[in-house]
């Protein structure tokens, strides 16, 4: 895969010698690839990332692998709290309530693969903004199919777990280590892998977390 390559000034050397070792998946929420393009290249936004997939399959690259972008913002995943510094970021051009077109998916399916053979990544290291942002971010969204990704070996989804033992301290060890509370930090773990589930912590919540460390 060559992607397009229309740079973005909004990138920095990545800090206390961190590589690449996590990619997060966003949504743009714009209407269009161009405005998307348009705002992560714009000095005045302050926002990068690496990679923005378009609807039709169209990769475009605006940081390079090596530097920090800027996509993640505040938050953390298992003990990194800098994660631009730790991770590559992939926009997905989408408004955020409409599906991930086959194209599109397809596409993120190639770039992953290149991204996690160059860099060691590791599946359960794939992650979405949601997963390292409870509360503050919700994307790639509850419409996301992580489970097709799990199926190719480029993210994780939750084998056969325990249903018994504390919800936080197995949300930590599966990577949720945000500092936020419980009740959000389960909207955010449900967001991904049990996005029609209600009420509080159940046994299923739990199984969900003892079967990522399976």
């Amino acid at each position: 895969m060559t992607p397009l390559w229309h740079p973005s000034p909004n990138f920095g050397p990545r800090r206390d010698g961190l590589t690449p070792q996590i990619v997060v998946i966003h949504y743009t929420a714009m209407q269009s690839t161009q405005a998307a393009r348009d705002w992560l290249c714009n000095p005045a936004s302050e926002v990068s990332a690496h990679y923005l997939i378009c609807p039709a399959g169209s990769v475009v690259q605006m940081v390079e692998e090596g530097m920090r972008a800027w996509h993640a913002g505040a938050g953390r995943w298992r003990d990194f709290t800098d994660v631009n510094s730790a991770s590559i970021g992939i926009e997905l051009a989408n408004t955020g309530d409409a599906p991930f077109p086959e194209p599109q998916i397809a596409a993120l399916e190639r770039l992953l693969q290149g991204i996690v053979t160059r860099h060691g990544i590791k599946p359960d290291n794939v992650i979405g903004h949601s997963d390292m942002a409870p509360g503050r971010k919700i994307d790639p969204g509850p419409r996301f199919d992580w489970r097709r990704l799990a199926y190719r070996g480029l993210a994780a989804w939750p084998q056969a777990g325990r249903t018994d033992g504390d919800f936080r301290a197995a949300a930590m060890a599966a990577g949720y280590t945000a500092e936020v509370d419980d009740e959000t930090m389960l909207a955010a773990i449900r967001l991904r892998f049990r996005p029609w589930a209600e009420g509080p912590a159940a046994p299923e919540d739990i199984a969900c977390l003892t079967g990522l460390c399976a």
